[in-house]
C-alpha cells in the first residue's frame, strides 16, 4: 500500500516535529519525527507529490474512516501543517474532526501506517479501522488565531 495503513488510537504523548503553520499562529495537527520521515519517503516515491491531505469520511462499523491522499495540486484555503518532508493539508470538512491530532507513523509486524492519536476520537470499531469522532469546539481565541492577526 503506498501511503501505508491508517489507523486512530488515542495515545500517550510521542515527541512531535516542529513545523511551519500556515500562517504562524494556529496549527490544527502536530506531526511526529516518523510521519514527517514517512512523508519523505512517499514524496521521494512520487516526485510530482507536494505532500498529502488528511481527511475523514463516513463509513465503516463505527462510523468515520480517516483519509490520507496524495496532492499534486493544493486547494486554496486549506489549513496546512508544512514540514522539511513536504506539506500536510487537512481537508476543510476535517477541520473540527482533527484539530488537536497528532499525526504519527508506525510499523508493527502485522501492518505499517499512519496513527491519528486525536483526541476528538471516543472509540473505534475493534480492527481499528472506523472511529467514533465528535466534532471540537473552536474557542473565540482559537478562530482569532486561525484567522491571523487583526489588521
Amino acid at each position: 500500500m503506498l501511503l501505508g495503513g491508517i489507523r486512530g488510537l488515542v495515545l500517550g504523548p510521542v515527541m512531535p516535529h516542529i513545523g511551519t503553520m500556515s500562517n504562524n499562529s494556529f496549527q490544527v495537527i502536530t506531526v511526529t519525527d516518523a510521519a514527517n520521515a514517512r512523508l519523505a519517503e512517499i514524496r521521494k516515491a512520487n516526485p510530482d507529490a507536494l505532500g498529502i491531505r488528511i481527511g475523514v469520511k463516513n463509513g465503516g462499523c463505527a462510523g468515520m474512516e480517516y483519509t490520507v491522499d496524495l496532492v499534486k495540486e493544493p486547494v486554496s484555503g486549506e489549513d496546512k501543517v508544512e514540514t522539511d518532508a513536504g506539506t500536510i493539508w487537512v481537508a476543510p470538512q476535517a477541520v473540527l474532526f482533527l484539530l488537536g491530532t497528532q499525526l504519527d507513523f508506525e510499523v508493527t509486524k502485522l501492518r505499517a501506517g499512519f496513527v491519528f492519536n486525536n483526541p476528538n476520537q471516543t472509540s473505534a470499531c475493534g480492527c481499528g479501522e472506523s472511529v467514533e469522532l465528535t466534532p471540537a469546539q473552536m474557542t473565540p481565541e482559537m478562530l482569532q488565531a486561525r484567522s491571523g492577526p487583526a489588521a
